[in-house]
């Protein structure tokens, strides 16, 4: 049956699902074992901030981060709270250019966006179940969308317009949960609070996405994967055996 569905493509465009959760939850390594395990065809796309996790990214983009490197700042294209708050004790000409040139940097991160959709798009269009590792539209959601952590500058105000508006959604999210604590003792990065913020960040998007699932990720990453790749698996429509040609083209049944 798995040699069968391994062969087999989709009915239209197959499922995106999006891996979200705070940092120490294991979205990456759950996502790697969630690939390999899927009885169909599959396709995983890194969709976070952090440029040197992604092999997936435009030229530009990539000129980009070597030159960020070279001159010793983040490996990604937005702007901290810190550089935010401190643009706004410089005089008017400087708080220009720096708007201007956070402009620049924000349209690259929309393009770069864009980018990665596209190509899940394509997966999709071609039979593959597109897995995110992260999504732009629940990274932002409590930032750029809407107003949970205070007022936001322009360029965040367009930016989660447009995920707003315009960006596609994933047709499932599956959020990796685990208490701020044990998210803390794995990764050693932010603090308890923080955490548990962004845990309660993540929790609000129950409200806006239909299918949306909360797994247990304080497990090993094997277990979580399995019962990740379980969820996933009963969400997948009907598939069709691609070896037959079109007439003779016979269903196989719901991956179950």
């Amino acid at each position: 049956m798995i040699s069968q569905l391994k062969h087999a493509r989709r009915r239209g465009p197959a499922l995106a699902v999006a891996l979200i959760g705070p940092d120490g939850a294991g979205k990456t390594t759950v996502t790697r074992l969630v690939a390999e395990t899927l009885p169909v065809p599959s396709r995983t796309i890194y969709m976070g901030v952090n440029l040197e996790s992604s092999t997936l990214m435009l030229p530009t983009t990539r000129l980009i981060l070597m030159a960020k490197r070279a001159r010793g700042g983040r490996p990604d294209l937005t702007v901290s709270a810190h550089e935010d708050a401190a643009a706004q004790q410089r005089s008017l000409g400087e708080r220009g250019a720096r708007s201007a040139k956070s402009a620049v940097r924000m349209t690259s991160w929309v393009a770069e966006e864009w980018f990665r959709q596209a190509v899940a798009s394509y997966a999709q269009w071609r039979g593959e179940v597109v897995i995110f590792d992260r999504h732009f539209f629940c990274d932002y959601y409590a930032y750029d969308i809407v107003r949970r952590h205070g007022p936001r500058p322009l360029s965040a105000r367009v930016h989660g317009s447009l995920l707003a508006r315009v960006y596609p959604r994933p047709d499932l999210v599956v959020y990796l949960d685990a208490p701020a604590d044990v998210l803390h003792a794995r990764k050693q990065e932010g603090t308890l609070e923080f955490l548990e913020q962004r845990r309660q960040d993540y929790l609000s998007l129950a409200d806006v996405f239909e299918q949306f699932v909360v797994i247990d990720a304080a497990r090993p990453a094997d277990v979580v994967a399995s019962e990740v790749a379980d969820v996933i698996t009963g969400h997948l429509p009907p598939l069709t055996d691609h070896r037959r040609d079109h007439e003779g083209t016979t269903e196989i049944g719901a991956a179950t």
